[in-house]
């Protein structure tokens, strides 16, 4: 049996999420389904992170045990053939050790949110992209953003759907930048609560629009009450960027 490592990018349109659902497609399963069309096996492919339906990702990190012999250049050749038309691709793949695990080896995950400033509809962005009208203030959203920073109960950024033990997590960065087009909002933690970066950018997105201040930002922190949460982001601007392991 062999564990291999993937790195795995694909847009979450036309998917319920990560996860496989019984009422929807899902990319676990798209993959599952190709390794075992190529190998015969029943395969369960783990990931680092569990996107929600609409999320994508550039560099999600996922693993699969294989007990065929195959070669990690074979299997990635393979892969991408039987999973088209489906828009997920396997950008690497490599043996690891049998006790890698895409999860919980993790140390640290990362996303990013952009956000397009235009009055015109999305077009080529559509789905890809939240589309606010251009007159953000990225300057103080990354000033209240910081406000975030550090070891904090995030109940009020947390779905009522949330599974987690717990909702004290450390956010380690939490940066807005502009960029052509419109923002970008990266969010750094070793793991992050369900519908976590997309409330926090929800909430961003009021600080950039002058109706919420810092403070505003910071008292809905304190409040540890899911009510008291002003916006919630659409999962379209939503990436998993990468995961990073020691």
């Amino acid at each position: 049996m062999t564990r291999f490592r993937l790195t795995v990018e694909y847009d979450g349109r036309p998917f319920m999420g990560w996860q496989r659902q019984a009422h929807g497609p899902s990319v676990q399963q798209a993959i599952e389904q190709a390794v075992t069309q190529i190998t015969g096996e029943t395969a369960a492919v783990h990931a680092a992170g569990r996107t929600d339906a609409g999320v994508h990702a550039t560099g999600m990190a996922a693993h699969v045990d294989i007990a065929k012999p195959i070669a990690p250049y074979r299997l990635t050749e393979a892969l991408n053939a039987r999973m088209r038309p489906a828009p997920v691709a396997i950008l690497d793949c490599a043996v690891v050790p049998d006790d890698w695990h895409a999860r919980f080896s993790c140390t640290g995950r990362r996303y990013l949110y952009r956000i397009a400033e235009r009055r015109a509809p999305l077009t080529l962005d559509a789905g890809k992209a939240w589309r606010l009208p251009p007159t953000l203030d990225a300057g103080a959203m990354h000033a209240a953003a910081q406000r975030l920073v550090g070891l904090h109960d995030f109940t009020t950024f947390r779905s009522a759907h949330c599974q987690s033990a717990s909702p004290v997590k450390t956010l380690d960065r939490l940066d807005v930048r502009r960029v052509a087009g419109g923002i970008e909002v990266e969010a750094a933690a070793r793991s992050f609560l369900h519908h976590q970066v997309r409330s926090m950018v929800g909430c961003l997105s009021l600080v950039g629009r002058g109706k919420w201040s810092a403070d505003d930002l910071a008292a809905a922190l304190a409040a540890k009450d899911r009510g008291a949460l002003g916006l919630n982001a659409p999962p379209d601007g939503l990436y998993f960027v990468d995961a990073v392991y020691s």
